[in-house]
């Protein structure tokens, strides 16, 4: 298989042959006849979650928007269709997704699969948006999961790590196009948060923090609003301490933001600002790694005291840590199932020899808040520990064996931290 690595070349696929297929059918005829298989998304996973020593498949030729519902809100896309796609045309009709990632190349798929999020107090993770995933099981069959339904297997199949067979289409929930604009202050004070945290955090539709951890400081908060008819509210030169910047940031200290979605308060529609990073720039690969922890959101301070009593071990091997806030949800293996919740992610340096070292120390101090990792990111918690922490991963393990009881979708991270005890 040509090019077996992830987007940021730290995990090397096991597969030796990657299949593209064109139709539904053609996906149901592979999975009826292989033994092992998984998809793989865009590569942006930075673990084993996606790997298989079967075969490997992709779905970026079935990348279509299938319908648009005008009636119900909704719309129904094939599975290989990335954000950025998919945004520009929603907006072009009038619509909007509720959400989006810090990057907009991740497909829809890849994304729900494993809970990835954006941010804002009262938006839940991507998969949120989740009506119906129709789904190829182990034997080619399709099934359709829908929020309709009243078995529960649902809230189990949205969030499905990839083990439930090859999901072909998906309907999300839309909503009305809107503008927003950004702005960016400078050196926000860590104990700021005690007192302040909920004003910080609510202060924007989305609100991210990024620090480099040398300090007890938020280098920048990333404010991004909704503009309404009735927005009239002033934008302040100072936020709980910190400064409006006067030029535009790229959130690493030291990078040009050239290709940073527009701050300094410009409208924009709503899928050009919610990201961090603009449609037509293409992420580079090789130079990072990604680790992220889930902690309930009235332990939020406690945590982030914790990481930064860390700082000496974890700045000198970090580009950047952003902390955001998302709503709770009911989708079973969700870091925010039934908690109210602030992601910590990390973004690392390519050394995993010293960051490996450093991981163990992080979820030794977040331990006692119950934090969650991110399922497609870096870790070292223990299975046991992991699966402690999912209280319907019984469900959900009894949800794989229904749908895939020869295990032909999973693989050695499925096997670790879901179906041995």
């Amino acid at each position: 298989m040509e090019n077996n690595r992830n987007w940021a070349g730290n995990y090397r696929y096991s597969a030796s042959e990657l299949h593209v297929p064109e139709s539904v059918e053609q996906v149901q005829e592979l999975v009826a006849r292989s033994s092992l298989i998984k998809v793989l998304g865009t590569r942006h996973s930075f673990n084993g979650i996606a790997d298989s020593t079967g075969s490997l498949l992709s779905m970026q030729k079935l990348n279509r928007v299938i319908a648009l519902d005008r009636t119900h809100n909704k719309v129904t896309v094939e599975a290989g269709i990335s954000y950025g796609e998919l945004c520009r045309y929603l907006h072009e009709n009038g619509y909007a997704l509720h959400n989006l990632a810090s990057l907009p190349h991740i497909t829809v798929a890849g994304a729900c699969a494993t809970a990835t999020h954006g941010s804002g107090d009262r938006n839940g993770n991507l998969a949120t948006a989740v009506h119906s995933l129709e789904i190829v099981k182990a034997d080619g069959d399709t099934v359709v999961f829908s929020r309709e339904q009243q078995d529960g297997d649902f809230a189990g199949a949205v969030v499905g790590l990839g083990g439930l067979g090859v999901v072909t289409k998906i309907t999300l929930d839309v909503i009305p196009a809107f503008q927003m604009h950004q702005h960016v202050y400078d050196n926000l004070p860590l104990v700021h948060l005690r007192e302040h945290f909920e004003d910080i955090f609510s202060s924007g539709y989305s609100v991210s923090l990024f620090t480099d951890w040398k300090e007890a400081v938020f280098n920048q908060v990333w404010q991004k609003r909704r503009i309404t008819d009735q927005d009239t509210a002033e934008v302040k030169t100072e936020f709980f301490g910190a400064k409006r910047a006067t030029a535009h940031r790229h959130p690493v200290p030291g990078y040009t933001a050239e290709n940073c979605s527009e701050q300094m308060g410009i409208p924009g529609p709503w899928y050009e600002r919610m990201p961090h990073f603009r449609m037509d720039f293409t992420p580079s690969a090789g130079e990072e790694l990604q680790s992220e922890y889930f902690v309930p959101r009235e332990h939020a301070y406690g945590a982030l005291c914790a990481i930064d009593r860390l700082r000496d071990a974890i700045s000198p091997l970090l580009y950047v840590s952003e902390v955001r806030t998302i709503a709770a949800d009911n989708l079973w293996m969700s870091p925010c199932y039934k908690q109210e919740s602030v992601a910590v992610h990390f973004t690392w340096k390519p050394n995993w020899e010293a960051v490996s070292q450093v991981l163990p120390i992080i979820e030794e101090q977040l331990a006692p808040f119950e934090a969650r990792p991110h399922w497609a990111k870096l870790f070292t918690m223990p299975p046991a520990r992991l699966q402690s922490l999912y209280e319907k991963l019984p469900d959900f393990r009894q949800l794989l064996l229904r749908c895939d009881p020869q295990g032909k979708f999973r693989n050695d991270f499925l096997k670790t931290y879901i179906m041995e005890n």
